[in-house]
């Protein structure tokens, strides 16, 4: 664990010192995948180490950012706007995940498909608050200097890696490891199975909805396609699987090995797409713990 945090604090201060040597285009992607990387470690922590499969990220995420945007659009400024879409992420993830939690196997997942499909429909069917399929356009931005637009997103990723990194290794992470394997022997033992997920879909909703609202902040837009499309869920579970799962700070490397593989096999149009998805099922069938189960799988062999 200690090598792991190590490396994590020398990797971070690589990509403090990054802006000073890279392009305002470079920044502009790696910014966007910080802000998938908290939407991936955020989702670890509900699927890895609770053990609920959520297909619906997208909701948590497109909750928070449209609450943001909506609220900014109304006179809100940034920050208040933020921690309250954070609040709409978790309170809706609540209102889901009370009923939800209850169901067992697939269904639980399904519930949360549907749930993503509906906010999808709503904010088509009310476009003339949100802006339908066309976007919502915020007033104002985080920034439109690259590089501080990549420090905030980077900051953000930081303190939410080593936060929810800081919970997974902690006794209630624990307890919901266990939850998540075997909640008959954890009940068992003692302890509330149902308390122990219900406060791990609210973290991740906050994380979520965080995330959510500064990257809208970030693009100036809110829209179905980047926030609540199910292409998005597609690579925040892939991105986890990649990174490797129930590690939180994998999530990372798999959002930032999928959006920079996008990015750079962009010129290949529609074709980047297959090619991109090809290298992740090749990864994903090669390593089955994710790259960095592979990496520790390695050294203990070495």
């Amino acid at each position: 664990m200690s090598r792991r945090v190590l490396a994590a604090l020398v990797l971070l201060l690589l990509l403090i010192a990054f802006p000073f040597v890279a392009s305002g285009y470079l920044l502009g992607v790696f910014t966007i995948a910080f802000y998938f990387g908290v939407f991936a470690m955020a989702w670890d922590l509900l699927f890895g180490f609770a053990g609920e499969v959520n297909f619906g990220p997208t909701f948590l995420i497109g909750l928070g950012a449209y609450a943001a945007g909506l609220l900014n659009v109304r006179g809100w400024p940034i920050l208040p706007a933020v921690l309250a879409g954070a609040v709409a992420a978790v309170l809706g993830g609540l209102l889901l995940a009370l009923p939800a939690l209850r169901l067992r196997g697939p269904y639980f997942g399904l519930v949360t498909l549907v749930a993503v499909l509906l906010l999808q429909q709503v904010i088509v069917i009310f476009a003339g608050v949100t802006g339908g399929e066309i976007g919502l356009s915020l007033p104002d931005v985080l920034s439109v200097d690259a590089r501080k637009n990549y420090w905030y997103a980077l900051a953000f990723m930081a303190v939410s890696g080593a936060l929810l990194y800081a919970l997974s290794r902690s006794p209630a992470g624990l307890i919901l490891q266990a939850a998540g394997q075997d909640p008959v022997e954890a009940q068992a033992l003692g302890f509330n199975v149902a308390k122990h997920k219900l406060a791990a879909f609210s973290i991740s909703a906050l994380f979520s909805g965080l995330a959510g609202a500064l990257m809208v902040f970030y693009l100036g837009t809110a829209s179905v396609d980047t926030v609540v499309d199910i292409s998005v869920t597609v690579q925040v579970i892939i991105a986890v699987v990649l990174g490797g799962r129930r590690t939180i700070l994998g999530g990372i490397l798999g959002a930032v090995f999928l959006i920079g593989v996008g990015e750079v096999l962009r010129p290949l149009g529609q074709l980047s797409t297959f090619v991109v998805a090809a290298i992740a099922l090749a990864v994903i069938l090669l390593f089955p713990d994710g790259l960095i189960g592979a990496f520790g799988r390695h050294r203990r062999q070495a």
